[in-house]
């Protein structure tokens, strides 16, 4: 598929989205089941290919890990090739090497990993030599760069023969990720002690159980903005729940803001459209990989709002900033950067009547601007950019037009 068009199309009749199961937590049971001593039950894993490629390394343990374009799997499996003490060569996609991964292999090395870059120093491609022995049992790691770091410390902690005690500096992003992580981790049985800015994991061990992974509540993002955007329409969003583990559950507050109406049921939850009761600022910190899709809903219903925490997007598959700035001026919107972190977005004063997305090897670019076939015919570049998260996406898409 070079390239895929809808026709506009502003009102959607009641429809059923079977949403794919959440890649967050896909990744993060997948390392904690290969690091349980027993067998797990875990079911309903995402169809994702940066899952698919987890589940493919881990199964086979090649002498390379070759993860492609999935951050969260590179930065899982060094931790994960450490305190299994493998020798492996890390690397991935030319993006992926362009990725830094310094602040982990830092936190690596403090507790006894012996990691060395085999190009640009704070990048992969990565030797991993395992860990001989550890050297301490706390480290410090900045909070405010990736949550992935954290994360993937954290699921080894207990592992290790004195366990850990992390230290968080500055600003936590993420921060609903790293709770996701530890909430995960206790299902499994292993405890820690969170106070302030410190995470304490004792050394224990992962007890064998059952798990069912959640629908994607990233992926149920874009048909919340679908329907924001459309003139009329209802959506039954399948395999959500209302106590969720993901941070990206937020956008049921964000979009009663912007026009949805939430309504948890048996086996998911119902979407209707109701009056925009108005969006002024958002603080995206803990809910990064909402940002494109509330800027392309803001955009298109006419709401200026300004955004914070969006420091993480400029290091994610693409420079998310610059591709939004880039794909929202194809509509006539924009994303200006202020003072202090703060991005306007101002809001499209008309659309053409079609719009050409270019999606920049990122998945979420694809999706988030979706919403424009509510108001122009819409033709999206690369459309198969999707499989890194949501590979169904474009048959979900095709039930709005039967």
């Amino acid at each position: 598929m070079k390239n895929i068009r809808h026709e506009k199309k502003s009102t959607f009749s009641p429809t059923r989205i079977p949403l794919p199961s959440s890649k967050s937590e896909s990744n993060r049971v997948l390392v904690i089941d290969s690091l349980t001593e027993g067998e797990n039950t875990i079911s309903n894993l995402a169809e994702a290919r940066d899952t698919q490629t987890m589940i493919r390394l881990l199964t086979k343990n090649p002498p390379v890990f070759d993860v492609l374009d999935a951050g969260t799997t590179m930065r899982f499996l060094t931790a994960y090739a450490v305190i299994t003490n493998q020798y492996k060569i890390i690397t991935g996609t030319p993006r992926m090497c362009e990725r830094p991964i310094g602040i982990l292999v830092d936190a690596l090395r403090d507790i006894g990993a012996e990691i060395h870059y085999m190009a640009a120093e704070g990048f992969p491609p990565l030797a991993v030599h395992g860990l001989a022995g550890q050297k301490t049992e706390k480290i410090s790691i900045r909070g405010d760069v990736s949550s992935q770091y954290i994360s993937a410390m954290l699921m080894i902690a207990p592992m290790l023969p004195k366990g850990l005690e992390i230290e968080l500096l500055g600003k936590i992003g993420s921060i609903s990720y790293i709770q996701m992580t530890l909430q995960l981790m206790a299902q499994f049985g292993v405890k820690h002690v969170w106070k302030e800015n410190v995470i304490k994991v004792p050394h224990q061990t992962y007890s064998p159980t059952q798990f069912s992974v959640e629908s994607d509540w990233s992926g149920a993002s874009y048909w919340f903005s679908l329907l924001a955007c459309a003139d009329e329409g209802e959506l039954f969003l399948q395999g959500l729940k209302e106590d969720s583990l993901q941070g990206d559950s937020k956008i049921v507050e964000i979009m009663d803001q912007l026009g949805v109406k939430s309504e948890f049921q048996t086996g998911g939850i119902k979407l209707t459209k109701q009056k925009v009761k108005g969006l002024k600022s958002w603080d995206f910190t803990n809910c990064p990989d909402l940002a494109q899709t509330v800027a392309v809903t803001c955009a298109i219903i006419g709401q200026k709002v300004d955004f914070t925490g969006l420091e993480s997007l400029r290091i994610k598959e693409t420079d998310r900033i610059l591709a939004l700035q880039q794909e929202l001026a194809k509509f006539n919107a924009q994303l200006l950067e202020g003072e202090n972190g703060v991005f306007t977005l101002i809001p499209s004063i008309e659309i053409p009547d079609e719009v050409t997305i270019k999606t920049y090897d990122d998945h979420r670019m694809a999706m988030a601007f979706l919403p424009l076939v509510t108001k122009t015919n819409l033709i999206v570049e690369d459309p198969e950019v999707v499989n890194k998260s949501y590979p169904s996406f474009w048959k979900h898409v095709a039930l709005l037009y039967k």
